[in-house]
């Protein structure tokens, strides 16, 4: 039997694995590339954080290059999934948008498994909330620096 700390790093092995099995399945039956559904979760996430996207910043977010960014932006703005908008505050600066169809596209086949996982977590009290929240933060960022 595997001591408890690595049975838990297994099983969040397994759910990313799942969780990129279920993005991958998106991605194929709506014709993108798995980067694309990357990009779309975050362009939402800015905007859920009430934070500009412009292309560059959504290149080093995924580890682009500026022809693969350009690239990208142009197949989703194609499909449908994004637009080019101009800045409020500076109209020089061109900002990327999630276009409510992509949103709603995302919803609609992503919102089962939110909803579940939300019914989930209502399951815990709040001092096992705060340590799921602080254990998924602290994976997440020894993630991200092990890419840099």
């Amino acid at each position: 039997m595997p001591a408890p700390e690595m049975e838990i790093v297994h099983l969040l092995r397994a759910v990313a694995v799942e969780l990129g099995l279920h993005s991958a399945r998106f991605a194929s039956r709506n014709g993108m590339h798995p980067t694309d559904v990357r990009a779309l979760i975050t362009l939402m996430d800015a905007r859920r954080a009430g934070e500009e996207m412009t292309a560059g910043r959504l290149g080093a977010a995924l580890g682009l290059n500026s022809a693969g960014t350009t690239a990208l932006v142009d197949r989703l703005e194609r499909a449908g999934h994004v637009r080019r908008v101009r800045g409020e505050g500076d109209r020089r600066k061109v900002l990327v948008e999630v276009d409510e169809r992509a949103v709603a596209l995302g919803q609609a086949y992503f919102g089962p498994l939110i909803d579940r996982s939300v019914e989930l977590l209502r399951g815990y009290d709040e001092r096992e909330l705060a340590a799921v929240r602080s254990f998924l933060r602290g994976v997440r960022d020894a993630a991200g620096r092990e890419g840099e």
